[in-house]
């Protein structure tokens, strides 16, 4: 407990301190973001707000996990950390697909960066080779656990296509998320507090029901360094914000939280911890589809979030209730894994 206390402190004073650095250096090459016109007229006045913030809490959590892993900085015992460094080079590979279509956005005007087909492409690359590994190394292998009770299912190959859904559906859930000022970065802060929580108690389990202890030990680092990071964004991120973390923060963060749902052995357990996620997501499917066929609007706006800003809510009431919800929902995810 106290290596992952350190852990998480370690990355949030290390966010903080790269927010001084990089944040002015953002403003000087002016990667600054432009708003779009489809979104919230409100929001225009945001034009200019740096982005690219993803690489603040993205360098702390990698400099943390190293002197974890390497030289035991922080204490811990014989963790084994070969499952964290695949979350983290899974994270990453999706945070380098974020990092180049900011760039395209931010150096090459294009506001729309990537398109939709190059920005599926690859990230279909970094799924599949996430995937190929959990096939084989993740610690469940095949299996999975299911929530609320003490049973697994083996899925054979069938868990190929699942986790792939669960990476690319993710992935682009929690990019969807990232509108507001600190909302990703709250909920996704509370969802990887719910993951370290998990990870240590799968690690307390003998082997015979957790599989490897010891790895779960080490992901349960990961987590705890990524809670401090989001924490010590924050300090920038919320609103006002004073840099945004860009695709490459989101797609870093869906990469995260997909891959230790996998690793855990527990991808149905994003049904609840990721409600928010999958909630932004369905209202941007649901109004898509309906108005390519009656022209209709079922809301005010998608994603989610602007559709309760439409209504009248604040940027701060937004981002405080569905951050409850995630930490209300983790915390019933919690007693279902118990």
């Amino acid at each position: 407990m106290t290596a992952l206390i350190l852990c998480a402190a370690a990355a949030f004073v290390l966010a903080a301190l790269f927010g001084v650095i990089f944040i002015p250096m953002l403003r000087r090459l002016k990667f600054g973001q432009e708003i779009r016109e489809v979104g919230p007229s409100w929001h225009k006045n945001k034009s200019g707000t740096p982005t690219m913030g993803g690489i603040i809490f993205i360098a702390a959590i990698i400099i943390t996990v190293i002197l974890q892993s390497c030289v035991g900085l922080f204490g811990g015992g014989n963790a084994d950390f070969s499952q964290a460094a695949a979350v983290l080079l899974t994270s990453l590979g999706f945070g380098a697909v974020g990092f180049i279509d900011d760039y395209i956005k931010v150096v090459k005007k294009r506001n729309l960066g990537l398109n939709e087909k190059q920005k599926f492409l690859a990230q279909a690359v970094v799924a599949v080779l996430f995937t190929v590994w959990a096939y084989f190394y993740a610690p469940m292998k095949s299996e999975i656990f299911i929530p609320f009770t003490d049973k697994t299912l083996s899925l054979g190959v069938f868990y190929i296509p699942l986790v792939l859904f669960v990476m690319l559906g993710g992935v682009n859930s929690v990019n969807l998320t990232d509108g507001l000022d600190g909302l990703a970065s709250s909920v996704t802060a509370i969802v990887s507090l719910f993951f370290c929580a998990a990870f240590m108690f799968a690690a307390s389990l003998p082997s015979e029901f957790s599989g490897a202890p010891e790895t779960y030990a080490g992901a349960a680092s990961f987590a705890a360094a990524l809670f401090g990071g989001l924490l010590g964004f924050l300090l920038y991120n919320k609103y006002p914000a004073k840099v945004f973390m860009g695709d490459t923060g989101s797609l870093f963060l869906g990469g995260a939280v997909a891959s230790m749902a996998v690793v855990l052995g527990n991808p149905l357990i994003l049904i609840l911890v990721g409600f928010v996620y999958i909630c932004e997501t369905l209202s941007v499917i649901i109004q898509v589809t309906v108005y390519k066929k009656t022209g209709k609007r079922v809301f005010k706006m998608s994603p989610l979030h602007h559709h309760f800003e439409m209504c009248g809510w604040s940027e701060r009431k937004v981002v405080a209730v569905f951050t409850f919800i995630t930490a209300a929902l983790c915390a019933v995810a919690y007693l279902a894994i118990l």
